[in-house]
């Protein structure tokens, strides 16, 4: 017998996550200039990262041979007083990524379950399936989170539900009326994850850390990959109770988050200066997207994120297209979308070059 015969089963059936296609790959494969490469399909911060966060990584690295402050006490103590909860109620991760796979940790296995909105963020999926849980799906007519159906949802055996505010890949909210009545709904068996890895893009954001000072079993993340681009150093954080951060941080990898990570997190939370430059350069290019999708007549999700989805007809095949011009975007396929390309808001200058070629592509 092969050795997958004696493994769990549910992971040897595990679909593994495809990223957004690497610029070198992209560069080796069609014999492109690196630099003439635009990456617009992972949802980064086209502006890269905060000059300040460059300066206090640089400074660390003179300190690489140093095991991290495995408690993460700087990092935490700036969240704690950023968000007014105390430092027992912050957690590190790996990216916020490693703060799903710690929940997974603490509350699935075989029998268990986590409810989640049939078009959100495929890792929760992954997630489930790889600790042996059962992924309970729930329609989302319109893109859009039902919290009505997702609380119905709910069994003595649901242990995690997320809701993805704003979700990826559809960029859409749901708002605060809707989510206070659907807390009044939840029973105490249940940890409601609110996933805010967009949140800094928001305008009129819920305000859903009050659950937490509530002390409702409730976990908020938030990442330091889009907004503040600091993509590349996989750190992230959860807000949540005393307790239930005692149950994750059993679950995580002493030295999670690297040096590096936190110094540059760190620095990159006090420079407002960069994270408003960041939000008003993707207001612009959000507005220039959907306004050309719109005088063009191709349907599109208004998004409160980083990136617009836009109906293309075959999502596979305009990406190809795209991708042979050195312009990378994200198909959706693996949504089951596959009339749909998901795209990053770029700069000014990678958004009317994306446009013109779709244009072209098209009208072909």
């Amino acid at each position: 017998m092969e050795i997958t015969g004696y493994g769990n089963q549910w992971v040897c059936d595990l679909v593994p996550y495809e990223p957004g296609k690497p610029i070198e790959e992209t560069a080796r494969e069609l014999g492109l200039d690196p630099d003439a490469i635009i990456k617009l399909a992972s949802n980064e911060n086209p502006l890269g990262p905060s000059p300040k966060a460059k300066e206090a990584m640089i400074a660390e690295v003179e300190k690489a041979h140093l095991y991290p402050d495995g408690g993460g006490y700087r990092l935490r103590s700036a969240l704690s007083e950023k968000h007014g909860v105390a430092f027992e109620n912050i957690v590190l991760g790996n990216g916020s990524n490693e703060i799903i796979e710690l929940l997974c940790h603490s509350f699935l296995k075989p029998g268990a379950s986590l409810i989640a909105a049939e078009h959100a963020f495929v890792v929760y999926k992954l997630m489930a399936t790889l600790f042996g849980g059962d992924y309970i799906k729930v329609p989302d007519p319109g893109f859009v989170h039902d919290l009505e159906a997702m609380a119905a949802a709910i069994t003595p055996e649901t242990r995690l539900l997320f809701i993805a505010n704003p979700n990826n890949p559809t960029g859409t909210l749901v708002n605060q009326e809707e989510i206070d009545r659907f807390m009044a709904q939840v029973p105490d068996h249940v940890v409601i994850v609110f996933d805010e890895a967009y949140h800094e893009f928001l305008e009129e954001a819920p305000d859903v850390i009050r659950y937490v000072k509530e002390g409702r079993n409730v976990c908020v993340m938030r990442t330091f990959s889009k907004a503040q681009g600091l993509s590349a150093l996989r750190i992230g954080y959860g807000i949540t109770t005393p307790e239930l951060a005692g149950m994750l941080n059993r679950a995580r990898q002493p030295f999670n988050a690297n040096a590096i990570a936190q110094a540059g997190a760190l620095a990159a939370i006090q420079d407002r200066d960069h994270i408003a430059a960041t939000v008003q350069n993707n207001a612009i290019g959000r507005r220039f997207f959907e306004e050309a999708f719109s005088e063009r007549g191709w349907e599109f999700i208004p998004s409160h994120a980083n990136f617009v989805m836009v109906k293309v007809g075959d999502g596979d095949d305009v990406f190809a297209g795209l991708l042979k011009k050195g312009i990378i975007v994200r198909a959706m396929s693996s949504y089951q979308l596959p009339e749909w390309l998901r795209i990053s808001i770029g700069t000014p200058e990678q958004n009317e070059r994306c446009l013109e070629e779709m244009d072209r592509l098209l009208a072909s």
